[in-house]
């Protein structure tokens, strides 16, 4: 399969192969596991979603529910009173690209009339029956993550189950109307996945670009940093993501979701001029 040129939404396209793009994680959630309840008041997530696009992030993901593990689900009604009037905000304010993290079709669809332009489900496609059909209707972009229940991690090769899962989500969405342009995948770094499992995608991530479609890695801060290094503290491991970073540059991934832009800005920058100069 031919690798894509462009990663396509209705706002704006993102060339290629020749830059790395950062989407910057804004938790509009009291229970996320780096940073629950500090942006819950729109002034300081408005301040922040800003300081983030100052620093080089050029996509905004926005949650309203924590996908952390032993996190309290909420409902529909809930996650979409914590995001839409957020988003209705800050759209007026920037044409910066905004991604909805969620897995509920209703609100992705609340999200994408809001003015979000990407879904990012960590269920990939798979768990609410309505969210491509959602993602097709308003000709949105999508982040495919992989995911699997915790009791399937460790069984039969993590790079096989996530190929097949990728080709399921791809098939829904494109059947739904949604463009192959606009599918972006992520291997769900902590989704499902044991700790060797997490270390063996990212030794493998050249086999997941394979595929042909670009890849967003989210290894910002998670435990499977904090294992190796032995840091409790989230907003310690930035030095264990800058060089998850650099790996994933250098397979050729083009979207690393993270906490800190600046530094890892900095760190794609070096990546880029070294690998994709010309």
């Amino acid at each position: 399969m031919p690798s894509r040129k462009t990663y396509h939404t209705k706002r704006k396209e993102l060339s290629l192969g020749s830059k790395t793009y950062l989407v910057g994680i804004l938790n509009l959630t009291p229970d996320s596991f780096s940073d629950g309840g500090i942006f819950v008041e729109t002034e300081q997530a408005v301040a922040h979603f800003n300081a983030m696009v100052k620093a080089g992030a050029e996509i905004i993901d926005i949650g309203g529910e924590s996908t952390r593990p032993g996190h309290t689900p909420v409902p529909a009604n809930e996650e979409i009173a914590r995001v839409v009037p957020f988003i209705e905000t800050i759209r007026l304010q920037t044409d910066t690209l905004i991604s909805i993290d969620t897995s509920k079709s209703e609100v992705a669809e609340a999200a994408l009339m809001a003015g979000a332009d990407i879904v990012n489900d960590v269920w990939g496609a798979q768990r609410d029956p309505q969210m491509a059909e959602v993602i097709a209707k308003h000709e949105a972009a999508c982040i495919l993550m992989h995911n699997r229940p915790a009791e399937e991690a460790g069984k039969g090769d993590v790079i096989d189950a996530i190929t097949r899962f990728f080709k399921n989500s791809i098939s829904v969405v494109k059947n739904a109307g949604v463009r192959d342009d606009a599918i972006m995948l992520d291997p769900g770094l902590g989704f499902g996945k044991t700790f060797e499992e997490n270390w063996e995608i990212m030794r493998r991530l050249e086999e997941l670009q394979a595929m042909g479609y670009p890849l967003l890695l989210g290894a910002s801060r998670k435990s499977m940093i904090a294992k190796l290094l032995n840091i409790e503290n989230p907003k310690e491991r930035t030095s264990g993501t800058l060089a998850t970073t650099a790996l994933a540059i250098q397979a050729g991934v083009d979207f690393v979701r993270v906490h800190d832009i600046r530094e890892n800005r900095e760190c794609a920058d070096v990546m880029d001029y070294c690998l994709r100069h010309e």
